[in-house]
């Protein structure tokens, strides 16, 4: 982001032509893996959790499905609060509550035994569980720019490797018992925890009391953090939506859920291997453009999956969608930091985390209603043309977007300039 005058930038104070800094830098970025890695792979209790709560605390599906949704409500106010808290008592500090107070509440969760407490605690889960994930960014943000691509793609790969390893660990284990699932999620918790502890140095940058802002007035100054937020958010209904329409479309063709699963597991074995490729061929690239095709193949692919009718048809469906799923990923969290004043990096990685949850409500609501009212065809329409409408949509804040990452240095708002050089004359 650019600023006006002679205004030196707000950064971190790294030398980045230091050696030792630069190893530094790289310990981080392996240490944050590793949390994300450890945190997916062991986060096996979430994807059993309808089952325990049906099967043995003998909860009616629909009170299931009410718990499972507090949990989500807890996750979209946990962006928003990690965000917040990255910015208030540091990114480090952060991630050791949200790993510790995961740990806490999963074990709550599988020893309630009313409704209440057993919500209290799915909430509880949701708050905690996610707090990671903003601050986390924001850690990756406080790098130097050049490095925020690579660094954030790597994330991506770790998470999605963590959350393959679960969906198979935790087939196995639950044939042990529900119960146990719940402990080894909280272990994981508490050892990504001990990472953090170790290894993860506070990142956040320090600025100059009278410079620091509030999130709500700077956003409504920001119309292409709020473009790209609204963007975001249609995106992640429009890819999520998938997951819950593909296994009623599939069951419609006369598939199992053995099928739906071995396709399904085609994303994560695609994203595994393409996903560092991806990073390397894409990072330097125009950011709008690589963002514009993939959300185009997003909506395309989830069209596709839609209106085929065999396995092979729905596995180059997920294939397509898989690879615009890959593009936007690899610059989604570097794009949001480029956006993000320094003394805001946590909030805004918060603000953008809020998108996926938001996209992980709506996709499902929307998806199945679309899909039992108005049948295949019309799904296949909306997702293709919402694909096409992001794809203008993106495009069209592409200068915008360019203007304002050309000089990710610069890490105030341009209408902040003003302030930071009075504030600055007063010191």
């Amino acid at each position: 982001m650019t600023t006006h005058g002679t205004q030196a930038p707000i950064t971190l104070a790294i030398e980045p032509r230091r050696p030792q800094v630069r190893l530094r830098r790289s310990s981080l970025v392996w240490a944050l893996t590793a949390t994300h890695f450890v945190s997916r792979a062991g986060g096996v209790a979430r994807s059993f959790l309808v089952l325990y709560l049906t099967q043995e605390r003998g909860l009616a599906p629909t009170t299931a499905g009410a718990v499972v949704a507090a949990v989500g409500v807890g996750d979209i106010g946990s962006q928003l609060l990690g965000g917040w808290l990255g910015d208030r008592i540091g990114r480090r500090h952060t991630m050791l509550l949200g790993f510790l107070g995961t740990a806490v509440a999963l074990v709550a969760l599988g020893s309630a035994e009313t409704l209440p407490a057993i919500c209290a605690a799915a909430l509880g889960v949701g708050l905690m569980a996610e707090l990671f994930r903003p601050v986390g960014s924001a850690a990756v943000a406080d790098l130097p720019a050049q490095e925020r691509v690579r660094a954030f793609g790597l994330l991506f790969w770790a998470a999605n490797l963590g959350f393959t390893v679960s969906t198979v660990a935790a087939g196995a284990l639950a044939q042990q018992g529900y119960g146990i699932l719940f402990w080894i999620n909280a272990g994981a918790s508490v050892l990504a925890a001990l990472i953090v502890w170790r290894h993860v140095p506070e990142t956040r940058p320090s600025i100059p009391k009278a410079t620091r802002q509030a999130l709500l007035p700077a956003l409504l100054r920001d119309p292409l953090m709020l473009a790209m937020v609204a963007i975001h958010v249609v995106y992640f209904t429009t890819f999520l939506q998938s997951f819950s329409t593909l296994p009623l479309i599939m069951a419609g063709d006369g598939y199992g859920p053995g099928m739906y699963a071995a396709v399904l597991a085609l994303n994560g074995i695609v994203i595994v291997v393409v996903q560092p490729i991806a990073v390397r061929l894409l990072d330097g690239r125009d950011t709008a453009s690589v963002l514009a095709v993939s959300m185009l193949l997003v909506g395309v692919g989830g069209g596709l999956g839609a209106v085929v009718h065999n396995g092979a048809g729905h596995a180059g469906a997920i294939s397509v969608w898989t690879l615009g799923q890959i593009g936007v990923s690899v610059m989604f969290g570097a794009t949001f930091a480029n956006l993000a004043p320094a003394d805001l990096r946590g909030r805004y990685m918060g603000v953008a985390s809020a998108t996926w949850s938001l996209g992980a409500v709506l996709g499902p609501l929307l998806g199945t209603a679309l899909l039992d009212h108005a049948g295949r065809t019309a799904l296949w329409a909306a997702c293709s043309a919402t694909g096409l409408a992001l794809f203008t949509a993106q495009r069209a804040v592409a200068p915008a977007l360019r203007r304002r990452t050309s000089a990710p240095a610069y890490d105030v708002l341009p209408t902040d300039a003003a302030r930071l050089t009075r504030a600055k004359t007063a010191e």
